[in-house]
């Protein structure tokens, strides 16, 4: 098995550690868990498939059901980023 060095400023160990806390995982579980995700390829195929879904079909679920809320979460607007 491998390892993994990662320097991070303050804000974003933090935001992890939250993360990682509310998920009732360690901050190197949690950090492992999100690494081995973001190298799934079938993920990023996924992803590239919704995003493609969501622009094709967005603009009918809206008129259908109306805008869909944000989370207020930053990137998190309940619109799919193009890939």
């Amino acid at each position: 098995m491998k390892q993994l060095n990662v320097r991070l400023d303050d804000t974003a160990h933090e935001v992890l550690e939250q993360r990682a806390e509310a998920a009732g995982m360690s901050l190197t579980d949690y950090a492992r868990k999100v690494l081995v995700e973001e190298a799934d390829e079938r993920r990023e195929r996924f992803l590239t498939a919704a995003a493609h879904f969501s622009q094709a079909w967005g603009p009918a679920f809206e008129e259908e059901f109306g805008p869909y809320p944000s989370t207020g979460r930053p990137g998190r607007s309940g619109k799919a980023d193009a890939a």
